[in-house]
């Protein structure tokens, strides 16, 4: 057990090394195209603008690692700000509103969890499904219409600044050092790596798979609400088409930060270089003026790579092995004596 834990964290290590090597090299590419891209301001505005990705990441790491996934998190993230606007028209207190976002949030994850875990179901299906089903009840809260009369105090929780950085970024900091203590210090987190490993073996080891399961896509939920309240007063307008197509971007990090699409392998840590990385790059074309188009093939060039670089880099290491082993083996041939005829 200590030695498979010893070669998934070195590999790992590995992988983050080379996703540092990559944002290093992205920030000296993004130095050279915009003399503006190192400035604070520059930075403050890169943090902001992938803020509610980021906030996605961190459930959906903990899901992959299992072996599942969760296609519904930009539509939660639209219903919890349709939700925000709809109740705030209506005279309902802020503090109860976003409560209430947070419980509805918390309740679609948890229909995910149900669904795949009382009937079996894949989680791929069945968050296809939500994806569409969410979307759905953010347009009939709120159809075409945007609301953006929210009170200018609340501005603070979408773009608001300590220091140079954004207060939402601050909020995802905290949240992604307690997701990785959760990973990578308890039994929790070694929970999840068991199921993605092997889940029958987990089953068979009396690992609750049904109810982390469960809390899982809850805290999905309930982690995208939060995004879309932040969304919300970031933009300070509620619509029901918000964050449309995060699901793909907030996927891209995981994979490239070495999440394994399979299950069983992924750290806190090469999420969040991944998640550096693909905003230094989209701030860097941005600022010298590259379209939306561009970015978008940019994305899902990346998305690609997340999944075909990490695998690539394992077959090598196991080619790597077998040879070591093979030399090995014909070394311990040599040396045994010949019997005398």
């Amino acid at each position: 057990m200590n030695q498979a834990r010893t070669r998934r964290l070195t590999q790992t290590i590995r992988w983050e090394l080379i996703l540092a090597v990559l944002l290093l090299i992205a920030v000296t590419g993004g130095r050279i195209l915009s003399p503006d891209f190192l400035t604070l301001a520059n930075w403050t505005n890169l943090l902001a603008n992938f803020v509610e990705i980021a906030f996605l990441t961190l459930p959906l790491t903990l899901i992959i690692i299992t072996k599942e996934i969760d296609l519904s998190v930009a539509s939660v993230l639209g219903l919890s700000s349709s939700l925000l606007g709809l109740l705030w028209q209506a005279g309902w207190p802020m503090p109860l509103v976003l409560i209430c976002c947070l419980i509805a949030g918390g309740l679609a994850g948890l229909l995910n969890g149900f669904l795949i875990v009382q009937f079996r179901l894949p989680s791929l299906a069945v968050t296809i499904g939500t994806l569409t089903l969410f979307r759905g009840f953010s347009f009939v809260l709120l159809g075409d219409k945007a609301v953006a009369d929210f009170p200018p105090e609340y501005s603070n929780l979408g773009f608001g600044t300590v220091g140079f950085l954004p207060i939402p970024f601050v909020v995802f900091g905290v949240l992604a050092v307690v997701t990785a203590v959760l990973v990578h210090a308890t039994p929790f987190g070694r929970t999840l790596f068991a199921i993605g490993g092997n889940e029958t073996a987990a089953r068979f080891s009396g690992v609750r798979i049904r109810w982390t399961k469960l809390i899982l896509f809850t805290l999905s939920g309930l982690t995208s609400a939060l995004a879309g309240i932040v969304y919300t007063f970031r933009f300070m307008s509620s619509r029901a088409d918000n964050g449309t197509g995060f699901e793909l971007s907030a996927l891209a990090v995981v994979f490239l930060g070495g999440v394994s699409v399979v299950g069983g392998k992924g750290t806190v840590g090469g999420v969040f270089l991944s998640l550096l990385l693909i905003g230094v790059i989209d701030n860097a074309l941005t600022l010298v003026d590259v379209s939306n188009e561009v970015l978008t093939i940019v994305t899902g060039s990346l998305l690609i790579a997340s999944i075909i670089l990490p695998n690539l880099l394992s077959q090598l290491r196991e080619r790597v092995r077998s040879r070591q082993g093979a030399a090995v083996r014909a070394s311990m041939a040599q040396s045994v004596p010949q019997n005398p005829s």
